[in-house]
């Protein structure tokens, strides 16, 4: 996509059709990611044994906190890009998408080395006991040990190729990997193929990981050019203005995923004590409640880089129009899927596992979670802006109150009131008071925006 047609999106391209261009690419690589995480748990759960199911729930954490790495270089980069692209500053849209790339690697391979040598106690930490810590261990190996550097490269790359609009290469490449495990899964899982359980769903994982980073990797080689995403060592040279930009975005974006996977460890602790049945019920259920959630991220990722763009051209009365119909949009379907989950919690449990204990267990769960949807939505999106227009304070704030204030504290409250099932409805305790933080906040913004144009100054300054 050449300079002036990015332009023409940005800037020219009614509401409706750019919001959708930009987020209709997104949201099919989300749905796709949703089925690439629904399929370990579909497949291993063919298996009929709980044991191998908990396993992957029990390691949901650790891939979680890939996000931390993916928010911190991903969001905090591709945010920085597409703000200068706003402001036509193209040299720091390259030494944004450079520095973030080298970053990631680096931090991968940390992950990556810590996560090998102190397993012991990780898996301690996860909830993991006699029963369940070799499979568990079995499929860390291939998503932790081996897995953690092109399951973080592939996300970040793919954020550096949304920032400039180029949504639909980027979405190809993620969900040319996700394709890939789910034709892996079975053959690797199930007793016909390799019959290596939950570390076959491992294995299918990294590899498919590795194979979006080659798509990267040949995309921005033939695109060379053609695209502002650079990935020359040299071009990673630190900046101050640069590290501020993204880590500004980045930090509390990752401060964010590493509170998220402290509330899923707190939720997998308690459950463990319940045993197999439970923590298979309730990885499933919180599988399935993904499904809309990433849609909504979908959008909320889609829309950020025309978020970015206006917030950095000085365009308020454009960026408000793309927030509002984005909001409509995603709304309405949250509100649908919430109501189609309700009714049939059983029959999507069952689709999973038919064990009658895990299928009862998960009905109720589901059905708890269900009801977060139409908040988190809003959440969403409201964070997405605050990333774009590099007000990471408030995305940080947000976090802080998800998972500190709210969520993390009314596990511990419903579960001592209703053990185990009160743990499902936290979610949507801490969703419904941050979605009317999040329309409070959004209006004050646009109201500043609209007196002080954009950037926006602090308010020890004058303006």
């Amino acid at each position: 996509m050449e300079t002036t047609q990015k332009a023409e999106l940005f800037e020219r391209t009614p509401i409706p059709k750019a919001v959708l261009t930009l987020s209709i690419p997104t949201v099919l690589s989300s749905l796709v990611m949703v089925l690439y995480n629904l399929a370990d748990t579909y497949f291993v759960g063919m298996l009929q044994d709980p044991i191998q199911n908990s396993a992957v729930t029990l390691a949901a954490p650790v891939l979680l906190a890939f996000n931390a790495v993916n928010n911190l270089f991903g969001v905090g980069s591709s945010s920085m890009m597409s703000r200068s692209l706003g402001a036509k500053d193209y040299d720091t849209v390259r030494r944004s998408s450079a520095f973030g790339f080298y970053c990631a690697l680096i931090s991968g391979i940390l992950f990556s080395v810590f996560a090998t040598v102190f397993r012991s106690p990780l898996l301690v930490l996860l909830g993991a006991d006699a029963e369940t810590t070799q499979a568990t261990l079995e499929y860390m190996r291939w998503t932790v040990t081996w897995g953690a550097v092109p399951a973080i490269i592939n996300v970040v790359m793919a954020y550096l190729v949304r920032s400039e609009g180029a949504t639909l290469h980027a979405s190809i490449g993620t969900m040319s990997g996700c394709a890939l495990n789910i034709v892996l899964d079975p053959i690797f899982i199930l007793p016909w193929g390799l019959n290596m359980g939950a570390a076959g769903a491992g294995l299918a994982t990294f590899l498919s990981n590795c194979f979006a980073c080659l798509y990267f990797f040949v995309l921005l080689f033939v695109r060379r050019g053609k695209t502002f995403v650079c990935l020359k060592p040299a071009m990673a040279r630190p900046q101050k203005a640069l590290v501020k930009g993204v880590f500004g975005v980045g930090v509390p974006a990752s401060i964010q995923n590493l509170l998220n996977v402290t509330g899923m460890t707190v939720l997998n602790n308690f459950t463990a004590v319940f045993k197999a049945d439970a923590i298979a019920a309730m990885g499933i259920a919180y599988k399935i409640n993904m499904i809309p959630m990433y849609i909504a991220m979908g959008v909320s990722q889609g829309l950020m880089p025309l978020v970015s763009y206006n917030y950095g051209s000085g365009n308020v009365p454009r960026l408000k129009k793309a927030v509002v119909f984005a909001e409509k949009i995603s709304l309405t379907f949250m509100i649908a899927t919430s109501v189609v989950y309700f009714f049939g919690s059983g029959a999507l449990i069952s689709l999973f596992m038919k064990t009658e204990a895990v299928v009862d267990y998960g009905t109720k769960f589901l059905r708890c979670m269900c009801i977060s949807q139409p908040f988190l939505c809003v959440d969403f999106l409201a964070v997405g802006v605050f990333q774009a227009c590099g007000l990471g304070q408030y995305a940080l704030l947000f976090a802080v109150l998800r998972k500190i204030v709210l969520e993390i504290p009314a596990l511990y409250i419903l579960n001592y009131f209703v053990p185990l099932y009160g743990l499902a409805c936290a979610q949507t305790v801490a969703e419904v008071v941050l979605a009317i933080a999040a329309v409070a906040i959004l209006i004050y913004l646009f109201r500043r925006m609209s007196a002080e144009g954009t950037p926006l100054k602090p308010r020890t300054e004058k303006k």
